[in-house]
């Protein structure tokens, strides 16, 4: 069933790497059609592919559905994150009527002003060690992989429900906890300065939808392990959801579990 909303947000697609999880992505698109559709950063993935490359079929037809959801009157914006931070440079131009912008102040059905951004503006290993965020990325790129192998091993055991090894690994390192509140009370101290009602990010691989301090704060998540979005119905209402099913035995806790922090 095709449910229309009024926006969505989705931001760390990944394209270009084999954890990106585009067959979910191109399901949660084909579901959901809207009046404008925001890209908040590293939709492609220049820091794995100078490594290597992993561009698959259903990639392409994710950049092709897109670009048709755009041409066919779908406001689309593009907000590059550290990933794809070379797109910077054309903020303010189009590509194929994606809109190319640094940031953007949203304004729901219902009035409220959100910033849209990527957030790595707000990490301070991205800003100032990046060859930090460099290794974190590597590592979480295995970890990635190794989860793939593992994911195979339970179906073949009838192991139901979905575990993530990025993620288990990501909740029990105590720095990755302490950066994820970091990162939250700068990006909503900023907004608070700001005047603005609140904030819609990525960056750090962690969906949220709550309230700090008065600030509507907003995370998409990824679409490499926990594959959410947030989207704004057309009474403004916004909601945090799973672009597609997991696998069978799969409950929300474990939605909510898939999406770990990452500094990448």
């Amino acid at each position: 069933m095709t449910l229309r909303v009024r926006s969505i947000f989705v931001s760390d697609i990944h394209l270009g790497t084999r954890g990106c999880q585009a067959e979910r992505l191109l399901e949660f698109l084909r579901n959901h059609h809207a009046e404008y559709l925001f890209l908040l950063g590293d939709i492609v993935d220049f820091w794995a592919m100078s490594r290597s490359i992993h561009w698959t079929a259903t990639q392409n037809t994710v950049v092709q559905k897109v670009l048709r959801r755009a041409r066919h009157g779908e406001q689309v914006f593009l907000i590059p994150g550290n990933h794809d931070e070379a797109l910077r440079e054309y903020s303010g131009t189009a590509f194929g009527d994606i809109r190319v912008v640094n940031e953007y102040v949203h304004t729901s059905a219902d009035g409220r002003r959100y910033l849209l951004i990527h957030g790595d503006e707000f990490d301070q290993v991205t800003r100032h060690h990046r060859w930090v965020a460099v290794l974190g990325d590597v590592s979480y790129t295995i970890l990635v992989h190794l989860n793939g192998w593992l994911s195979w091993w339970r179906r073949r055991l009838n192991i139901p429900g979905y575990w993530s090894l990025a993620g288990y690994t990501k909740r029990k390192v105590k720095t990755a906890v302490s950066f994820i509140f970091d990162f939250e009370d700068s990006v909503v101290r900023a907004v608070r300065e700001r005047g603005i009602d609140g904030v819609i990010c990525g960056h750090i691989h962690s969906a949220s939808l709550r309230t700090i301090d008065g600030i509507d704060y907003m995370n998409c998540g990824d679409w490499v392990d926990s594959c959410t979005a947030i989207v704004e119905h057309l009474d403004g209402r916004m909601e945090l959801i799973q672009g597609a099913a997991l696998p069978a035995g799969s409950n929300s806790e474990e939605i909510a579990a898939a999406a770990m922090p990452s500094s990448c």
